[in-house]
Order: C-alpha cells, then structure tokens, then sequence
C-alpha cells in the first residue's frame, strides 16, 4: 500500500490529446466540470493542435476548468514531440501534487501513463473511449497498437470502458484482466437534448428547408473512421427513390472537400445541406427525421445516444457499440459495414412509416434515458476513485 497523505480536495489531472469537437472530449470536459468540487480538484492537460473539427479549448476555459495546454503533445507519431511531451508531462506530473492521473484518447493514454509512472503518482487509470486499434489499419500497426495498449495496462489501476464490447475487445487482445475494467457509459445532458424544447418549423427555416419534407440527418467528424463518403452514396441511392427527400450533414474535417466533391457528382448538391461546425447540435437534430451513421468502428458513439433522446431513429452499420446501443428493428437497423443499398432500403422502409419511425424514436429515448444520465456517470466515476484511494492510498 502507498502511505501517502491526501489533500481536500483530492487532486486529479485528466490528459488528453486533443480538446476537439468529438465524444471522448465531452466526456472528459462533463467530468471536470461536474464532479464534486469539494472532494475533487481536476484539471486537464491538452495539446495545442485542433483543426477542421473544431476546438472545445474555450469550452474549457468558460467552464472555469484548470487548463495545461502542452504544444508538444500532438497526434501523429513524432519521436522527438513525444520524447518531449513525455518529459514535460512527467515534470508537470511530478510537480502538481496529483494523486490521479486519468487518461483519455490513444497519444496521451499511453504517453500520459508512461509519464504517471515515472512521475509516482499514486492512481493511473485510462478510459477506452474505442481501442486506438482497428481491422483497418496495417496489421503491423494494428499489432504494435495492441502491444502498446498490453505494456501500458501492466501499470494501470483501472480502464473505464464506454461499452461493453471494448472490455470484451480488449480481454481478447489480451490487454490487461477483468478486475481492471469498469463499464462505465459516456453520458449526454439529457435537459439539452429534449425534443419537445424545439420548434422544428422554426429551426429547417433557418436552413432554408421545407416544413413538409423528410429529413435524413448525420453530426460527424468528416474523417476516414466516420466514413462521411458512403454516407452520401447511400443518400444518393435514397434520392433516387425518394426525390423528395433532404439530407442535412453537419460537422467538418479533412475529408470536407471529397464530400463537396462527391455530392456534385452525384447530383446531390442542392439537396445535401452541409452546415459545418455547430454548437447547437440538439437544434440540428430537431430538424431531422431519422439519423443516419456510417462510421466504420467506434467505441460508443455519443452522437448516437444524443439522436436516440431527440427520439429519432438510427440506421447504421453493425459495428462495436453501435451494435450495443442500437437494437436491432426495435430503435433503428444495423445492416453489414458497407452495405450501401442495404442501408438506403432501410431508410426508405422509415420514409415511408412515419409511425414506426415514431415508435422507434420514443422506444430509443426511453432506452437510453435509463443508462446515459450524466449525474449517474458522474457518480460512477466518483465512486471508481473513491474504490481506488481507499485502496491505494
């Protein structure tokens, strides 16, 4: 056991490699910002870098949340950042008085667990917000991820997994062992995402569409892993059955030009409405009809929880916790990743029932009203430290 006396408030510092527009940094922010203060001082280390996604820095810094901003932490491999971010990282770690350091994202989770360790600091824990390892990488790259994942869960005291498939995932790469692992849900502010707050009429005006018309909707990063490509494809294939129909994609990334690119090809330009970054996302989804995803891995997708209490309909591929939180013909349908016209069946079947798009949408809602509160994750994530410094210290 560690003999190590504890402040009030305990003190805790949550590293992650980027504070873009993205699930894991929700996440990360919720936490910092609603955890019990008096028994809890967090703060979060961050790179510099953003880009098209968008940044929640400011966020942070409304939010009031103590904010280490480390320019040598960046995302792709560089040995001489990352020796310096490892170093930096350690010292601040050394220095700050912290008896947790609770990682998130692939970089800082491993470089940020690396640096605790040196650092002695008493309690590691790493949330899997998705494994950085995928069937789509080189499998060269995907092994060494594994390796590195096995090497830093050696000294970690627990990994919070947001879906019960990356524990699955992860046991089966042989990352760490099962008392290590607590499911514990990425959760949305249920009082933001309530339908009934939103006039719809209102909010298409605003985006220039139609009142009557059926609308297909996405909130995505525009990246490989989101794969916002065939997301046009199939709202193609949906048009060409269906010409009344809209499709309203918001969010940004690299791959913003390729769609640009693809939708004027395929004669989509006018009815693809591409808003770029919005903060205002429950008023996006009040605007659609059903909700469509064509991410090809996830750890547990957020934005889906958030379209399920907008009460829409998901259609997606059957994907890791895509498959968790999306019942199968009950609150939307799952088809093969990939399987473009499969998809755009299914959502040509909800065109053209708009009852069981609305059964759907209020079982989904019911659903995830049960599990993905954020008061319950944040107790939960209480409770885990509160377990581990009784334990450890």
């Amino acid at each position: 056991m560690i003999t190590r006396s504890v402040s009030n408030p305990v003190r805790i510092l949550h590293p992650i490699t980027r504070l873009i527009v993205g699930g894991a940094q929700e996440n990360t922010i919720f936490t910092a910002s609603m955890i019990d203060r008096k028994r809890f001082n967090v703060e979060i280390l961050s790179g510099a870098q953003t880009g098209s996604e968008g940044s929640l820095i400011h966020e942070v810094q409304d939010r009031e949340i103590p904010l280490i901003i480390l320019p040598e932490l960046v995302r792709q491999i560089n040995p001489w950042y990352d020796q310096q971010a490892l170093m930096k990282m350690t010292r601040i770690m050394q220095s700050g008085g912290y008896h947790i350091v609770h990682t998130h994202s692939s970089k800082a989770g491993v470089l940020g667990r690396i640096a605790a360790r040196r650092a002695g600091i008493p309690i590691i824990i790493h949330t899997v917000h998705g494994w950085s390892f995928h069937d789509h990488m080189p499998p060269l790259s995907k092994w060494a991820y594994i390796w590195l994942e096995r090497w830093a869960a050696a000294f970690t005291d627990a990994m919070v997994v947001v879906s019960q498939l990356d524990k699955e995932k992860g046991l089966a790469a042989d990352i760490g062992h099962p008392e290590q692992y607590h499911l514990i849900r990425s959760a949305v502010p249920f009082d933001d995402f309530y339908p009934e707050r939103y006039d719809q009429s209102t909010i298409r005006r605003e985006l220039n569409i139609p009142p009557e018309v059926i609308v297909i909707g996405s909130v995505s990063r525009f990246s490989p892993q989101k794969n916002p490509l065939d997301w046009v494809r199939i709202a193609s294939l949906v048009s060409r059955e269906y010409p009344g129909t809209y499709f309203l994609m918001v969010g940004d990334g690299p791959l913003r030009h390729q769609v640009e690119v693809l939708a004027e090809q395929e004669g989509m330009s006018g009815r693809i409405l591409l808003t770029g970054i919005r903060r205002d996302i429950p008023r996006m989804m009040a605007a659609m009809d059903l909700f469509m995803i064509t991410s090809l891995w996830e750890g547990l997708p957020r934005v889906v929880i958030q379209a399920m209490c907008m009460k829409l309909p998901i259609v997606g591929f059957r994907i890791d916790g895509l498959s968790e939180v999306v019942r199968h013909e009950l609150t939307g349908f799952l088809t093969t990743p990939r399987d473009l016209a499969q998809m755009a069946v299914y959502c040509g079947y909800l065109l053209e029932n708009a009852n069981r798009r609305q059964e759907m949408g209020k079982e989904g809602h019911s659903w995830v009203s049960e599990d993905f509160n954020l008061p319950g994750m944040i107790r939960r994530i209480e409770s885990l430290y509160a377990e581990l410094l009784e334990k450890k210290i």
